[in-house]
């Protein structure tokens, strides 16, 4: 079994919410007690609906916010130990790309300069060598040399991420966050960026959390994957089998709404009922339970456990109770 590099455990985070005249004060759950871990080398994809909590997770786990509870471990270690250098060591072994390259970039900067950024943050190297690993780094992912010279805004959308990317390699890090990276690129170029990231995971021995709504992006990119609904998590294990024998109600829903190019398929339309609940105030319980067809007695009262439905696969549904 390969080492477990990230582990998340009973994670929170809380957001107190003022009240007003038109709105109800309080405290927002945006996440809420979970866990989960991802081994070295692997890529764990979180998915569930818009404002379920999964930027958050990624936020807390590049340390641009701080949990309200929990544990954020890196290699063994919780990252918010240690002293401001310990932190600045993790940084440098974290490194993200976001979804839109068009706001990821400063559009005052040459790309040489966009990517020698973390090289300069850390003190790595003198000019000669930081203009030798830009070099290098554009290479990587694909662009010529001559793009060190250029400006953001004279690039097309893919190759604009190429330079997110670049930035993103350049202090040689073990563990990247991908929220949402193809979603704002043109169909036509996704598939580029999709592979350039597969071969520079395999290349440097990257390890991979990626943030999607695209359900087909996370079947075929990842290996694991954890589904959250409202702060929580309702089901992980390997993509696979999660996509092959969904077993919480919601994630059935999920991929039951995946479009399938079959004139003749037919997805069911009462998988899900009515409005996703507001964090400010979730439903008792199973917070799935109000828009669940198969909930029963215990749903509206009892918070699920997770249950083992196969190898390293779990979900938290009272109808796996045995």
């Amino acid at each position: 079994m390969s080492e477990v590099l990230l582990e998340i455990q009973d994670l929170k985070k809380h957001f107190k919410v003022r009240g007003g005249l038109l709105r109800k004060g309080g405290t927002v759950r945006a996440v809420d007690g979970v866990s989960f871990s991802i081994a070295a080398g692997e890529t764990f994809a979180l998915v569930g609906e818009s404002g379920c909590g999964k930027t958050t997770i990624a936020k807390m786990v590049l340390m641009l916010e701080a949990p309200t509870d929990g544990a954020i471990r890196f290699a063994g270690r919780d990252i918010r130990e240690g002293t401001a250098a310990d932190h600045k060591a993790y940084r440098r072994q974290a490194q993200a790309v976001f979804q839109d390259p068009y706001a990821s970039l400063n559009p005052r900067l040459r790309v040489r300069t966009i990517i020698a950024e973390p090289l300069l943050a850390h003190g790595v190297g003198d000019s000669e060598a930081i203009k030798g690993r830009v070099k290098e780094l554009l290479d990587i992912v694909g662009l010529p040399a001559t793009a060190a010279d250029l400006f953001p805004h004279e690039f097309s959308g893919g190759q604009r991420q190429r330079v997110a990317i670049a930035r993103a390699l350049a202090l040689n890090p073990r563990f990247m966050v991908l929220d949402e990276p193809i979603s704002a690129l043109d169909v036509s170029i996704r598939a580029q960026i999709l592979n350039l990231l597969a071969d520079i995971q395999e290349e440097f021995a990257l390890t991979y959390l990626i943030i999607a709504h695209d359900l087909a992006l996370v079947e075929h990119f990842s290996t694991r994957v954890g589904v959250m609904y409202l702060g929580s998590m309702v089901e992980t294990g390997p993509t696979a089998e999660v996509f092959a024998r969904p077993s919480h109600p919601y994630t059935q829903a999920l991929l039951a709404s995946v479009p399938r190019p079959d004139p003749d398929h037919r997805p069911p339309l009462d998988m899900i009922r009515g409005e996703i609940a507001s964090a400010l105030a979730p439903p008792p319980g199973c917070k799935f339970h109000p828009r669940c067809p198969k909930a029963f007695a215990p749903c509206p009262v009892e918070i699920p456990a997770a249950h083992a439905t196969g190898q390293d696969h779990h979900a938290t549904c009272h109808l796996l109770r045995t």
